[in-house]
C-alpha cells in the first residue's frame, strides 16, 4: 500500500478527481471517470513510476483498487491515453483551480514566488505535432541529450514550503524571456489580490518583461546579464561602499563560523533604456552589487587550474619546436590558438613566434599578470536588478530574497528524482502536456506533504527513525520512503481488508499529515 493512503487524502484535499470531472465530463456507464484516472496516474509517478503501459499491471500489485476505488482493468493503456487526450484541453483551467484549491485549503503564502524553467527530452520524431500544444523541437537540453527533441516546462514555487503552484509547458524551442509575461499573467489570477515578488535568472530580464510587470504593479528581483552590467560595472564596484550581509548558505551551516562564505552588498540605481523594438522611457531600477567570498574563491582556483594547464601544454610544444609535429612556425602559431581556446586563457597569454638562423621555429610567452589582474577584480561579483523600493527591502534583504531561488532548482531536483521524469514516449504531443500535468500535480503533493510535516514538528527542524539516519529533517522523499512500509491484507470471504499496524515511524507522520490509512474509498 505505501504512501497511497496519504496520496488520496491530498488528492481529495486539491479536489483534483472534481476538478478534473466538472471539466472533463464522461458518460454515466463509464466504468471509471478521467479524474479517477488521473489521481491512479499522480498516484503511480509517486510510489512507482512506470511506462503507461504498465499501470495496469502496477494497480494489480498495488492496493489502488481499495484506497482509490478504481479497478486495475480501468487503467489500461488505452483508457490512461483517452484520459490524458480528454484533459489536455482543459489543462490551464485544471492548473489555476488545483493551485487555487493548494493555497486556499493549505494556507500558503504566495508573497514571494520563485520561476524558473526546464528542458523535458523526448524519445520519437514527433513530426506531425498537434496545433495549440507544446510543440517538440530540438534545442538546448539541460540533460545535454541533443540527440533527442525536447518541450520545455516553467514552474512558479512558492518562497513557503517550495510548493509549486503553478506550471506551464512551451514548445522546445521557445524562448524563456519570452514566457514570462504570461507566467505573471496567470500567477496573478491565482494569488489575486495578494500583490507578489517574482523571483527568476537572468532571462526574466528584458525591457519587455520589466515593463509589463511594472505597469502590473509586480516588484521583482534577478541577476542581471552582461548585456546589462558588463564587466567593467562590477570591477566598479570594488570601489562602493560595502557592507557585510547576515546571511548563511544552506550548505555552510554545519561549518565553523570561520569557514563559511561571507557576502557584502552595495548598490546604486541605473535607468534600463528601452529596446529599439519598444517604444518607451526608461525604467529606473536598482542594482544591487554582491561579493560572495565562495564565488570568489572557486573563481580563483579555477583561474588557477586553467593557468597551470596552460603551462604544461606551452612547455610541451616548447619541447617539441622543430619536430615533426611543429616544424614551422606556422603549425606552432596554429597549436598556440588551440591552446588559447580550450584552456580559454587568450585574454592574458602572450607569445611571440618566430624563426632561428637554421628556420627552426621559437617560441617566447608569458601571462600577462595586468590583465591577471584585471579579470581577478570581477571575481566573486554579480549585480541582482530589483524594482523593490529601499522602504520595502534594503540592499542585504535583496539579496536574502534572491537566495531563495534555490528552492525552484530543488524542486526539478524532485521532478526529475524521486518523481523519475526520463525521456518520455507518447503518442502525440497532446499527450505528452497532460502527462507533464499529472508529473506537476504528483510533485505538489510531494512538495505539500513535505511542507505539512515540517510545520507539524515546529519549531523543532528535525526526526528521529529515518533508516540510517538516527536525526535528519524531513524531506519529501526520506517520508515517501518512511510510507513504503505500509501494507493492505486484501478482503476475503471471511472479512474485510486489513491495515496492519503501521511502523512507528510510519505512524508518527501519518499523524502529522492527519491521515488515516485505514480509511478507503
Amino acid at each position: 500500500m505505501g504512501s497511497l493512503p496519504v496520496i488520496a487524502e491530498f488528492c481529495r484535499r486539491l479536489d483534483i478527481r472534481g476538478t478534473i470531472d466538472r471539466a472533463c465530463p464522461v458518460r454515466d456507464v463509464a466504468i471509471a471517470t478521467h479524474g479517477q484516472v488521473i489521481e491512479a496516474l499522480v498516484a503511480n509517478r509517486l510510489t512507482s513510476p512506470q511506462p503507461l503501459c504498465h499501470v495496469e499491471d502496477w494497480a494489480r500489485e498495488w492496493a489502488v483498487a481499495e484506497v482509490f476505488g478504481v479497478e486495475p482493468d480501468a487503467l489500461n493503456d488505452d483508457r490512461v491515453g483517452r484520459a490524458l487526450d480528454a484533459m489536455a484541453p482543459a489543462l490551464a483551467g485544471i492548473v489555476g483551480s488545483v493551485g487555487v484549491n493548494a493555497i486556499a485549503g493549505f494556507g500558503i503564502d504566495t508573497s514571494r514566488i520563485h520561476w524558473d524553467m526546464t528542458s523535458i527530452s523526448l524519445f520519437g520524431d514527433y513530426d506531425r505535432a498537434e496545433a495549440g500544444f507544446a510543440e517538440p523541437s530540438y534545442g538546448h537540453p539541460k540533460d545535454r541529450r541533443v540527440d533527442l527533441k525536447q518541450i520545455q516546462a516553467g514552474l512558479g514555487v512558492t518562497s513557503d514550503g517550495g510548493i509549486p503552484i503553478f506550471h506551464r509547458a512551451f514548445d522546445g524551442r521557445a524562448g524563456e524571456i519570452n514566457q514570462v509575461v504570461g507566467a505573471m499573467e496567470s500567477l496573478r489570477k491565482m494569488c489575486t489580490p495578494r500583490r507578489f515578488l517574482l523571483v527568476g535568472d537572468t532571462k526574466l530580464v528584458s525591457y519587455g518583461n520589466v515593463a509589463s510587470m511594472t505597469r502590473a504593479g509586480m516588484t521583482f528581483i534577478a541577476p542581471a546579464s552582461k548585456a546589462y552590467v558588463d564587466a567593467d560595472a562590477l570591477r566598479a564596484a570594488n570601489a562602493m561602499v560595502l557592507r557585510d550581509v547576515d546571511y548563511v548558505a544552506q550548505r555552510d551551516a554545519a561549518k565553523a563560523t570561520a569557514d563559511r562564505g561571507r557576502y557584502r552588498v552595495g548598490e546604486d540605481t541605473w535607468a534600463m533604456p528601452a529596446a529599439k523594438s519598444d517604444k518607451g522611457e526608461a525604467i529606473k531600477l536598482r542594482r544591487v552589487f554582491v561579493w560572495s567570498s565562495a564565488d570568489a574563491d572557486a573563481a580563483a582556483k579555477a583561474r588557477a587550474k586553467k593557468l597551470e594547464r596552460a603551462r604544461e601544454d606551452l612547455g610541451a610544444l616548447a619541447r617539441g619546436l622543430g619536430s615533426r609535429h611543429y616544424p614551422s612556425a606556422e603549425k606552432v602559431t596554429a597549436r598556440l590558438t588551440v591552446i588559447a581556446s580550450k584552456r580559454r586563457v587568450g585574454a592574458y597569454l602572450r607569445a611571440t613566434v618566430g624563426t632561428d638562423a637554421s628556420a627552426k621555429p621559437t617560441l617566447e610567452w608569458h601571462f600577462d599578470q595586468a590583465a591577471i589582474d584585471h579579470e581577478a577584480a570581477t571575481d566573486g561579483w554579480y549585480c541582482l536588478l530589483t524594482n523593490l523600493g529601499p522602504a520595502e527591502a534594503d540592499a542585504g534583504e535583496v539579496l536574502i530574497r534572491y537566495k531563495g531561488q534555490e528552492v525552484v532548482e530543488r524542486r526539478y531536483g524532485n521532478f526529475k528524482g524521486p518523481i523519475a521524469v526520463a525521456p518520455i514516449f507518447l503518442k502525440n504531443n497532446r499527450r505528452i502536456e497532460a502527462l507533464l500535468t499529472v508529473i506537476c500535480l504528483a510533485l505538489l503533493i510531494f512538495c505539500l506533504v513535505e511542507r505539512q510535516v515540517r510545520r507539524a514538528i515546529a519549531p523543532e527542524l528535525t526526526m528521529t527513525g529515518f533508516p540510517g539516519r538516527p536525526k535528519a529533517r524531513p524531506t519529501g522523499r526520506l517520508i515517501f520512503e518512511a510510507l513504503s512500509r505500509l501494507v493492505l491484507i486484501p478482503a476475503r470471504a471471511t472479512g474485510p481488508p486489513v491495515v496492519p499496524a503501521p511502523p512507528l515511524l510510519a505512524r508518527r507522520i501519518l499523524g502529522r499529515l492527519e491521515v488515516d490509512p485505514t480509511t478507503t474509498r
